[in-house]
């Protein structure tokens, strides 16, 4: 088995569903409270309400990224006709920094998944320059190939994804102890 064979982001299907086969170039890491985001770590809607904090590596502060958060599976991972719904864009991330660096130019929106459990993807592009990419006009049915085309943003540099399903889960079965 080779290591592309499981890769989580492969296995999650979120290669395919949002993005191309890439090769992450720049470390990112993402913690909603102090807990670190990890590709297919299940979080509570109340544990995402707040934006969270993202570390972007790199090591020069004149190369700039775009963060870009959506969720794939939108309204529900059975029916994702909204596919996909953009919760959250940041532009201009310096190297070395972080999200509260660059500038929110879709403000973020927590996850609130109603029926089944949802990834929410995190992918960071490098920018070609400062204040090359722009807010699209809407959430729902957002492209996030289409998008890195559009700005001629490459490959994506970094991804990562956590699921997430209704706080009470989603009226499956459930174990008695």
């Amino acid at each position: 088995m080779s290591s592309r064979d499981r890769d989580p982001l492969i296995l999650g299907r979120v290669v395919g569903d949002v993005l191309d086969n890439f090769t992450r170039t720049i470390p990112m890491r993402i913690t909603y409270s102090n807990k670190d985001v990890n590709n297919g770590r299940e979080l509570k809607p109340s544990k995402v309400l707040n934006q969270p904090r993202v570390e972007i590596g790199g090591d020069d502060l004149r190369t700039f990224y775009t963060l870009v958060m959506v969720d794939p599976d939108a309204p529900s991972p059975s029916d994702p006709s909204l596919r996909e719904y953009l919760h959250w864009l940041v532009t201009d991330i310096p190297a070395t920094t972080g999200a509260s660096f660059g500038q929110d130019i879709v403000n973020y929106e927590s996850p609130r998944p109603t029926m089944g459990i949802h990834r929410f993807v995190f992918v960071l592009f490098r920018q070609l320059g400062r204040q090359t990419v722009y807010a699209p006009g809407w959430r729902q049915n957002f492209s996030t190939r289409d998008f890195a085309e559009l700005y001629n943003l490459g490959a994506p540099v970094a991804a990562v994804y956590f699921n997430c399903q209704r706080e009470n889960g989603s009226g499956g079965r459930t174990m008695r102890r």
